[in-house]
């Protein structure tokens, strides 16, 4: 009996003691949901929209338009910040009121995944929860054709009011492409960059890869057909196309190397 009070009496304090989590990335919130810690969290960005409960959750806004007051409005104690979100003088001054500002590492490389899984675990005390998220990441990562495939990709960017842009070297799809084995169709720059009817022909992709998302502001696959210089190649005449989750595809999160092994398995069907 004396036991079960002194249990009693530390359950307050052991409440309190979790910590208060905003999740700042898409793919931040997803490794949180992962390590089942998703009670805690109090707050997320713009981009955090999977799973769907994370969409219930406050908005702070997009990761890398923050501001303060939205953030300490909601009284956390640990915020977690993709290196999207890096460097801020916004987080810096959440810091300053005293909250713990975890840098979590970046990258667009499949090994980028683990670390940041491992540091998100050390933040929030979930070391031993993190055995299992790891080897199911290793496992899924193992499970990708390690055989290059010459197949050309050309990655669309089409968010409303930005216009159509593709994506070059030094880009999260450029890596994403790579990794599931195959050629990304634009060469000789970085970034993005407006897409343009001669670059589009002379890249030759024979896959199309966009955002479900972009797609439907483009008003349907119809209109995608239409874009200069699309129907002179042949993903075009084959009107070949893979509609993605974009943050699963480009975030480097858990879920990204399912969505590079559905890449891969598209490209493979190719003509």
């Amino acid at each position: 009996m004396k036991k079960l009070l002194m249990l009693l009496t530390a359950l307050p304090l052991m409440a309190s003691a979790a910590p208060k989590i905003v999740a700042l990335g898409g793919d931040v919130t997803e490794i949180v949901y992962g390590l089942g810690a998703q009670a805690q969290l109090v707050g997320r960005d713009s981009t955090s929209t999977w799973p769907a409960g994370a969409q219930t959750l406050p908005d702070v806004g997009y990761v890398r338009q923050l501001n303060a007051e939205g953030i300490l409005s909601l009284r956390p104690t640990v915020v977690l910040a993709s290196s999207q979100a890096q460097p801020s003088l916004v987080l810096q001054k959440v810091q300053d009121n005293h909250v713990n500002v975890v840098p979590i590492p970046g990258g667009f490389r499949l090994a980028d995944i683990d670390k940041k899984v491992q540091a998100i675990a050390h933040a929030l005390g979930k070391t031993a929860e993190s055995a299992a998220v790891r080897k199911t990441l290793a496992a899924d990562i193992a499970a990708l054709p390690g055989k290059p495939l010459n197949k050309r990709v050309l990655f669309i960017l089409s968010h409303g009011g930005m216009g159509t842009l593709v994506a070059g070297q030094d880009t999260a799809a450029d890596s994403a492409i790579h990794e599931a084995g195959l050629r990304n169709a634009m060469q000789g720059f970085t970034h993005y960059r407006g897409m343009s009817q001669e670059g589009v022909i002379a890249s030759q992709p024979d896959l199309v890869v966009i955002s479900a998302e972009g797609v439907k502001n483009m008003g349907g696959e119809e209109n995608l057909w239409k874009l200069p210089g699309l129907a002179q190649t042949p993903a075009g005449r084959n009107k070949q196309v893979l509609q993605v989750d974009d943050m699963a595809l480009l975030g480097f999160g858990l879920r990204t190397p399912k969505a590079l092994l559905e890449l891969r398995n598209k490209a493979e069907q190719l003509p």
